[in-house]
C-alpha cells in the first residue's frame, strides 16, 4: 500500500541516486471546501491565491520547481528547461536538468513517473483512459517512453512508478472504452469485468502495467490496483472528480537533485 509521510506519498521504488519523487494528497494546504486543502489545480474554480499558495508549499517542500502542464488527455510530450512556463499544453514531460520537477495533476486519472536507471533523465505522464488508449495502441505512455529512448536509454533500464487513480471497483465504463484497448491488444480484455449489458469495471492501473510491459519495461512499481490506491474510495486522502465533480487536483512529481 502507499507509504505516507507528512501528508505526501513517498514512492517505494529503487530510484537511482539523485532522483527524488513525491505524490501529494489533499492535505497540507490552504484551500477551503470543496477544494480542501492542498488543491494544486488552477482550472477547477478554486481561489487563485489559494492555489498559488499551495503550489508554493509544494515547491518549498521538495526544493525544486514543479512545472504544471495544461493537460488535455492527449499524447504530447514536452521537454522541460528553465524557461518552460506553467500551462504549456502536454500530457507528459521529461527533463535531464536538476531542480525542475516533472509534474502531472490528477483526480482519478493515473499519474506515472519514470526514471532512467542512470538517474540522468526523469519524466511524468498523465494517463486517463483516453490518453492511455491513444490511437492504434500508441498512447501517452508509449510517447513518454519513446522520448526516454530517444535519449539513448533502453526500455529495460527505465523504472516506472504508478500513483493513485480510480480503482477497478469504481471505474465503470462503456463498451467504447473496452474496445479502445482490446482493438490493439486482446489481452487488455482481462482488465475489464462485466457489470451489465454494455457496462464494465475497468482496471486503469492494470491497463497501464500491460502497456508498459509490452514496451519492454520490467521495473514497474506502485499502484497494484488494490483499494488503498483508489482515489474514489479514499475521500480523506485523494481528490476524485468522479466522486465529487467539484473538487481539487493532487499531483505526482519527479526531479533530479543537483
Amino acid at each position: 500500500m502507499p507509504l505516507f509521510e507528512q501528508g505526501f506519498i513517498t514512492p517505494d521504488w529503487p530510484a537511482p541516486a539523485g532522483v527524488r519523487a513525491v505524490c501529494t494528497t489533499r492535505t497540507g494546504g490552504v484551500s477551503a471546501a470543496p477544494y480542501e486543502s492542498l488543491n494544486l489545480g488552477d482550472h477547477v474554480g478554486d481561489d487563485t491565491a489559494h492555489v498559488a499558495a499551495n503550489r508554493a508549499i509544494l515547491q518549498e517542500s521538495i526544493s525544486a520547481r514543479p512545472v504544471f502542464l495544461n493537460q488535455v488527455h492527449g499524447t504530447q510530450v514536452l521537454t522541460l528547461d528553465a524557461t518552460t512556463p506553467d500551462g504549456t499544453v502536454a500530457d507528459a514531460c521529461l527533463t535531464d536538468q536538476p531542480g525542475l520537477a516533472c509534474t502531472v495533476m490528477v483526480a482519478d486519472c493515473l499519474p506515472v513517473l519514470f526514471a532512467s536507471a542512470d538517474g540522468h533523465r526523469v519524466a511524468a505522464a498523465h494517463a486517463g483512459w483516453r490518453g492511455l488508449a491513444g490511437q492504434g495502441g500508441a498512447g501517452i505512455l508509449e510517447a513518454a517512453v519513446k522520448h526516454m529512448l530517444d535519449n539513448e536509454s533502453q526500455a529495460n533500464h527505465i523504472l516506472a512508478w504508478l500513483g493513485p487513480c480510480i480503482g477497478p471497483q469504481a471505474f465503470e465504463v462503456g463498451d467504447e472504452v473496452r474496445a479502445a484497448f482490446t482493438a490493439s491488444d486482446p489481452l487488455a480484455g482481462d482488465c475489464f469485468k462485466p457489470v451489465s449489458a454494455g457496462k464494465w469495471l475497468a482496471d486503469l492501473a492494470a491497463l497501464a502495467r500491460l502497456r508498459l510491459r509490452a514496451l519492454g519495461l520490467t521495473q514497474i512499481y506502485g499502484n497494484d490496483s488494490s483499494a488503498p490506491w483508489c482515489t474514489v474510495g479514499n475521500a480523506s486522502r485523494f481528490f476524485s472528480y468522479r466522486r465529487d465533480r467539484v473538487t481539487g487536483r493532487f499531483c505526482a512529481s519527479i526531479w533530479r537533485v543537483a
